[in-house]
């Protein structure tokens, strides 16, 4: 039931957006492209004559308001590579860093160019996977965006739904369903008031990067946590306790808010992004928007299917196995929003970039897995926090066995 519900609140959401007037001017990649290049090369004009802030939020406008408004580095991630979209990303950034400096138009000149080789590189692998904005291109970017999204946040759901049921809390399914469902709205208003206002106000494409950022921060805090509690009941002492009590265990109705909660910011951190792919994506796509539907309309099977086959397969999972495998799932996702959260507050310019230039590490959207020192050094806390965790609990078990011993 809950699938059909978010198909109709998605493919709502997709008409919108696809029926929009500005659907019907429709740029090439090739355009999209060459329109960052030549506000790449204003900006370095700015940048002689004086201004270096005025270049700065001219990098920015290009950024924000055409590579990824206009869909090109959403398509480059999921057409192309993680890694080439990322690392074209680090080097507007450098562009900007450079442009701090006084006197340095020669470097400045350098790194734009750079930069524009870049992004074109990029327009130029697009277009040999056929990508170059219309007929097949715009099928696979349109299903690869969805698929690649909605198994994140499939994830979490899966674990809290799985839990619940194991637990014999099916009633509590409901707040699950509904926070979701408020999710896939709140996404909807956010995307559209982004869409309104980022032609409008610089400063409003960094505020959306900011928003998720703090959004899949705060989903790191309550899926830790989620994680930790599940995993509490993997340890033989607490698994014994709660056997024994299964039977009267009642969930709280403030623990069902916080699994609801963790299945909000899980959906809305990918729901703005996908919605404003997908409009950028309609306004590229020519005359072909049927494809784009196609391309939607198979992301969403291929989801109701991993769904439908990955939830049966939890649920065959025996009771103690399975609060160590969703613990450890959950874990693995709080790990994964971590590096992908500072991501987001990188592009957004409020946390540094340290770009680590080494071809050893890789670029794993999936995993939150960026090559810069930021984000690899908050994925590494995070697993410092399980190791001691884990220790934590380990100890604990043993004075338990050394107490019953000596009792």
């Amino acid at each position: 039931m809950n699938i059909r519900k978010w198909l109709v609140a998605a493919a709502a959401v997709l008409l919108f957006f696809g029926s929009s007037p500005d659907s019907q001017a429709a740029p090439k990649w090739e355009q999209v492209g060459q329109h960052v290049t030549q506000s790449i090369d204003n900006a370095v004009k700015t940048y002689d004559s004086g201004n270096a802030e005025g270049a700065k939020a001219a990098v920015n406008d290009a950024y924000y308001g055409i590579y990824e408004k206009d869909g090109l580095e959403p398509a480059i991630r999921a057409s192309v590579a993680a890694k080439d979209a990322a690392l074209t990303e680090y080097q507007f950034s450098k562009l900007k860093k450079v442009m701090s400096q006084p006197n340095n138009s020669a470097q400045v000149r350098e790194e734009a160019d750079k930069l524009n080789k870049m992004v074109m590189d990029d327009v130029s692998k697009l277009e040999g996977k056929g990508a170059s904005g219309g007929g097949w291109a715009t099928f696979g970017p349109a299903f690869l965006i969805l698929l690649r999204e909605g198994i994140e946040a499939m994830l979490v759901l899966l674990a809290i739904i799985a839990y619940l049921r194991k637990s014999g809390n099916d009633k509590y399914l409901k707040t699950v369903y509904n926070y979701s469902l408020a999710a896939i709205v709140a996404s909807f208003i956010t995307a559209y008031l982004f869409s309104t206002l980022i032609s409008q106000e610089a400063g409003v494409g960094a505020s959306r990067e900011m928003i998720e950022g703090v959004t899949a921060l705060v989903a790191v805090v309550v899926l830790f946590f989620t994680s930790a509690w599940l995993g509490a009941k993997s340890d033989k002492n607490a698994w014994k306790e709660y056997i024994e009590n299964m039977i009267n265990t009642t969930m709280t109705t403030g623990r069902a808010r916080a699994l609801g909660m963790a299945a909000f910011l899980a959906v809305y951190r990918e729901g703005a992004e996908v919605i404003l792919f997908y409009q950028a994506l309609f306004n590229n796509s020519s005359s072909d928007t049927h494809l784009i539907w196609a391309g939607f309309g198979a992301g969403c099977v291929v989801l109701a299917i991993l769904f439908f086959l990955m939830q049966h397969g939890i649920l065959r999972i025996p009771l103690r196995p399975f609060f160590i495998f969703t613990s450890a799932l959950m874990y693995i996702l709080a790990v994964s929003f971590a590096g992908g959260g500072i991501a987001e507050l990188q592009e957004a310019g409020v946390v540094s970039q340290t770009v680590l230039e080494s071809s050893v590490i890789p670029t794993i959207d999936y995993l939150g897995i960026y090559p810069t020192a930021e984000t690899l050094g908050a994925q590494g806390f995070m697993i410092l926090l399980a190791i001691g965790m884990v220790y934590y609990r380990s100890r604990k078990n043993r004075n338990h066995d050394e107490a019953a011993q000596n009792s």
